[in-house]
């Protein structure tokens, strides 16, 4: 076990610790990252959407042609068993399939009968700090130079890798992906503006990968009845917000206040984390507590 991985894992059939699990260096996710991923959040020990998330999993399963080794009950049991087995009460529960383990290195598809490599693992589930929430994040814009199966959660992410490390670099929290002169999402998050008190929000198309997280916001605006714009996002409209957040079941909603060094909206607030991101902020915590937390 470390800070961040809790024994045991899952592999394979099996739970044992991590120090004890072990797969070939011939694994196709090892040699091509060929395989996918899947991650779910849990609070108070009562995992979340579970369903939505099994499902999610299914189909960029369906969307790489590699058949799932668990069916959606055996997931939930690995899944069960990994809360239970965890110290934490909040958690995010990581899953990950690859292609298998063949005797050699061919790009096409091993034989049928190579199964599955199956693996699963509990982390604490950390969010974001009162005090750099109350700031807000700076990021940047890069070009997305990723595939055109963005929707597909698979574990091929070097580009999302060079992309976030870029930011980093610049001291920044989130790198905003431009293709085609529209924002499609951040490297490791869904990204929400806000114009004239109206809530837009990227559609999902192949080139975004659907957050549950994303739907959760969308759900809460409608709950609230706050006005909601789902379509493409340019750039200039990314630009010229009012605000901007970055979302995921780890940053909930977390302001970006500056972009590519530029502060976000204008007067004398430009800068500062917006009231309607405060306001979704606070209706997440009460959704959590009333809905996630309960099961």
């Amino acid at each position: 076990m470390t800070p961040y991985v809790a024994d045991p894992v899952y592999l394979n059939g099996q739970f044992k610790p991590l120090a004890e699990a072990s797969i070939s260096p011939l694994d196709r996710g090892f040699l091509y990252g060929d395989g996918v991923y899947e991650v779910i959040p849990v609070y108070s020990r009562r995992v979340f959407r579970v369903d939505e998330h099994l499902k999610r999993l299914q189909a960029t399963l369906d969307g790489i042609k590699l058949a799932n080794p668990l069916s959606a009950d055996g997931w939930k049991e690995v899944v069960f068993k990994l809360i239970e087995t965890a110290p934490w009460e909040d958690q995010s529960i990581y899953l990950q399939v690859t292609r298998g383990t063949d005797d050699k290195r061919d790009h096409a598809f091993p034989p049928a009968s190579v199964q599955p490599t199956a693996f699963a693992f509990s982390s604490p589930l950390v969010t974001t700090p009162a005090e750099i929430r109350a700031k807000g994040v700076a990021a940047i814009t890069v070009p997305d130079l990723r595939w055109s199966r963005c929707d597909l959660k698979v574990i091929s992410l070097l580009a999302n890798v060079l992309a976030r490390q870029q930011a980093v670099d610049q001291g920044c929290a989130e790198a905003l992906l431009i293709r085609d002169g529209f924002m499609k999402e951040g490297a490791a998050s869904n990204i929400f503006i806000v114009k004239d008190g109206v809530l837009h929000a990227p559609p999902k198309t192949h080139l975004m990968l659907p957050g549950i997280t994303y739907d959760v916001i969308l759900e809460l605006a409608e709950s609230h009845g706050q006005p909601v714009k789902i379509a493409e996002i340019e750039e200039t409209e990314l630009r010229a917000a009012d605000e901007v957040w970055m979302t995921s079941s780890t940053k909930e909603i977390l302001a970006i206040t500056t972009l590519d060094g530029q502060p976000i909206g204008n007067g004398p607030n430009a800068g500062q984390p917006g009231p309607l991101g405060k306001q979704m902020w606070q209706w997440y915590q009460d959704f959590k507590n009333t809905v996630m937390r309960k099961g």
